[in-house]
């Protein structure tokens, strides 16, 4: 599938669309950073009234701090190995886990085995600076906070984590491997139906997903109504399947050209 500008969307189609799930690094950020008008267009998103959900790689420790802090109506974090939701009213952390505690524990300890001889046999990694905060998977960093690997490095990362019979994804930044048969997808569609009561299969369409690298694929193939940021383009060869639509902006940016069309499509087409 050929990704087309977001410009060539269809108005009824972004007008549709009920909840907006989006990747963080490099898609809500740019360079490391989250734009000013990448979280305004979240505030903006939630003020017409989305909801508005981070889907991410990144850590435990993060996601706390984004479901309480962020404008958002919960987290899905560590690729699908939990989601956070935090209840203003009841004023507490509403955690749950792909995996239950002693499981997790146990696939922890076979990760570390893994993730040490991949240290060894790929010089210039490093262990993810976030770790520390994570409590189910392991991020090998190949580019965030060491000098860049190429990305068939990464590939190659990957595949020594398949071999050992982990799942692995290459995001912008980090090769992330746990155990265990959930990933971004298996989690969303969970969080959808338990906090919403939205059943996925029947109302993808109204579902926005935005992303900007190869372990965003399987979302990308989910919903119909998927956007790419223009920085996705250097990965199109690595995904099995890409996102129908492509901003002009990078990063957070083009996040914020995505949101300001989907709500001017919601707003009265005031042409006569």
């Amino acid at each position: 599938m050929t990704m087309q500008p977001l410009a060539d969307a269809p108005r009824n189609l972004l007008a549709g669309i009920t909840a907006v799930l989006t990747d963080i690094d490099d898609t809500l950020t740019l360079h490391g950073r989250l734009p000013a008008e990448a979280y305004d267009a979240l505030w903006k998103l939630r003020h017409a009234g989305l909801k508005v959900v981070p889907i991410t790689g990144r850590p435990a420790g993060w996601c706390d701090m984004i479901a309480r802090q962020w404008p958002v109506d919960g987290v899905v974090g560590e690729n699908g190995a939990f989601y956070f939701r935090y209840d203003d009213e009841a004023r507490r952390m509403i955690r749950v886990y792909a995996q239950p505690a002693s499981e997790r524990q146990e696939n922890t300890e076979r990760l570390w085995k893994i993730a040490r001889r991949v240290l060894t046999e790929f010089p210039g990694t490093a262990i993810a600076s976030d770790q520390a905060y994570r409590e189910i998977d392991v991020a090998i960093d190949f580019c965030e906070d060491v000098p860049p690997l190429p990305l068939a490095a990464a590939q190659q990362i990957a595949e020594t984590f398949h071999k050992e019979g982990a799942a692995a994804k290459v995001s912008s930044i980090h090769v992330n491997a746990w155990f265990g048969s959930h990933d971004k997808l298996t989690m969303s569609r969970r969080f959808l139906s338990e906090v919403f009561g939205i059943d996925v299969d029947r109302h993808a369409a109204r579902i926005a997903y935005c992303g900007d690298s190869p372990n965003d694929a399987p979302m990308f193939q989910a919903f119909p109504v998927s956007i790419g940021v223009a920085n996705i383009r250097p990965y199109a060869r690595l995904m099995a399947h890409l996102p129908r639509y492509v901003t002009l902006g990078e990063g957070g940016h083009g996040f914020a050209e995505f949101a300001s069309a989907v709500l001017a499509a919601r707003r009265p087409d005031r042409r006569e």
